[in-house]
Parts: C-alpha cells; structure tokens; sequence
C-alpha cells in the first residue's frame, strides 16, 4: 500500500501524505515516493501547482517515524525491503523528499489538517502559501529527543520568521498553537477544519489561471535572491525578467487582456 497518493487533475498536484494510523508520519517507503512524486511535478509542464497535505483529521505529518525511519538511518536498524535499500543507495532522496536542496520553482502550498510537528513542521517550511486547521499544532521536538531538526529548520525558520520566535522553537522543542503560528507569520490562514482543503485547492486554482512561467519566475527570483546584495539580487531579477518578457505566454497575457477575454497561457 503507498504511503503517499499522489495524483493530478487540472493542473493541481496532490500529495497526500497517507499513514493515518500513524499521523502520517515519515517512513522510508514515505520518503522515496515522496522524492518521485517532487520529481514528476517539477518535470509535468501541466502541473502548475501543488498541494500538501495529510490523510485523516488528526494530523497533518508528525515527523520521521522514529521506529522505521531515524533508526534506518542511525545505523541502529538494518535494510529490511526495497524502499530502506533505495533510501540507503541514494540519501539524496531525503533531500528532494523534504524539498531541501532540490530546484522546485512551482509553487507548493500545504493544507495543514492536524498536527505538523517535527518533520511535518520542516517539510510545511519548504512550502510556499500555509492554510491550517484551528486544531493545528505545530513544533520542532527533534532536541527533545536528543537530535536536530536538519530537514531544512536550521537555515530557513529563522528566514521566514522573527529570530528569537525561531530560536524559541528550536531550543525548546514545545507546541505552537494555529493561532500562534499564524500570529507570528509561519502559516497564512486559520480555517475550520472541514474547510482547509477547499481554501487550498481555491488558492492553488487561481495561481494555475496565471502564466506559469511568471509564477516560477516569481518564485524563483525570491529564491535565489534570499540574502544576497541588492546589486546581485538585481541581477537575477533581470535575467528572469528577460527570460518571462521573451515569451509567448509575455504576448498572450496583454494581448487577452485588451481583447476583453481570458488568457491562454502555454508555458511558452
């Protein structure tokens, strides 16, 4: 049985996490085809967007499976079938798993539907746009366990939210609340629980109606530029800017617009 469903219908990704029984938690099985289904929505020119998030009303993702997936790559657990070998052969799968070190410039939005703790708080980091449940929680736990959270926390937390709000989390491993989360700007939107996935999928409707190549573009750009000097930043943002202005879907959009009728965007 996958432990992610992964699927695609107009022009939206899903990828459900899918271990309910175990809060969706962080398998190896969970990893590779994680690290597959990333792959396949970067390559897909129909895909635009993509969203996240997890099966049941309880969690949303809670962190590596620390009795299949940290003793595996501890060394304190052998192989035991074809998803631990594959993740053993190539490490790098964690890495586009947890959508760290791994070019993805179509946005990705998360769905929180419950908890999102540990790794379910790291992977929410690599997303772009974050609908959450008033039930969600989310936190970083790993130095409660005596490890750290090196799926992406160290370097982007302290990038997308106030230092010491960050270095709160880090050190102390406690929950946050919804409301907390989005107070402090780590997620967008607090909705009723039966309403996450219906605001995702609206979100992630109206980004698929834009010109895909401006939206990677856009994307791409805050990306690459995050932390350099503004003259190099500059820099980027030109190329890409030349790149989007020398497309057709560059002539489609204004030439749509003054003919009063919806653009059709190729990704050309």
């Amino acid at each position: 049985m996958p432990h992610l469903d992964y699927q695609k219908r107009d022009g939206i990704a899903y990828l459900v996490m899918n271990r309910p029984e175990r809060r969706n938690a962080l398998s190896p099985q969970m990893i590779v085809e994680m690290a597959a289904a990333w792959q396949d929505f970067r390559d897909d020119r129909e895909a635009r967007v993509a969203i996240l998030t997890g099966a049941g009303d309880r969690a949303f993702c809670a962190g590596a499976d620390l009795g299949l997936l940290i003793p595996l790559l501890s060394g304190a657990r052998k192989p035991e079938d074809e998803h631990d070998e594959a993740l053993l052969a190539d490490r790098s799968l964690m890495q586009k798993a947890l959508l760290r070190d791994f070019e993805l410039y179509k946005p990705v939005i998360a769905a929180v539907n419950g908890f999102a703790l540990a790794g379910g708080t790291e992977i929410l980091q690599a997303t772009d746009l974050r609908i959450a449940a008033e039930h969600a929680e989310f936190g970083l736990s790993e130095v409660m366990r005596g490890i750290i959270p090196a799926g992406g926390s160290l370097v982007r937390l302290a990038r997308q939210i106030p230092y010491c709000k960050a270095m709160q989390i880090l050190l102390t491993g406690d929950r946050m609340s919804a409301e907390e989360a989005y107070r402090i700007g780590l997620i967008n939107e607090v909705a009723p629980a039966a309403e996450v996935l219906g605001r995702a999928e609206a979100l992630a409707a109206r980004i698929a109606e834009n010109g895909p190549l401006a939206v990677a573009a856009c994307k791409e750009a805050v990306t690459r530029t995050s932390g350099l000097p503004l003259n190099d930043a500059f820099r980027i943002e030109n190329e890409l800017a030349g790149r989007v202005m020398r497309s057709k879907d560059a002539i489609e959009g204004p030439r749509a617009f003054m003919e009063k009728r919806k653009p059709e965007f190729r990704g050309e």
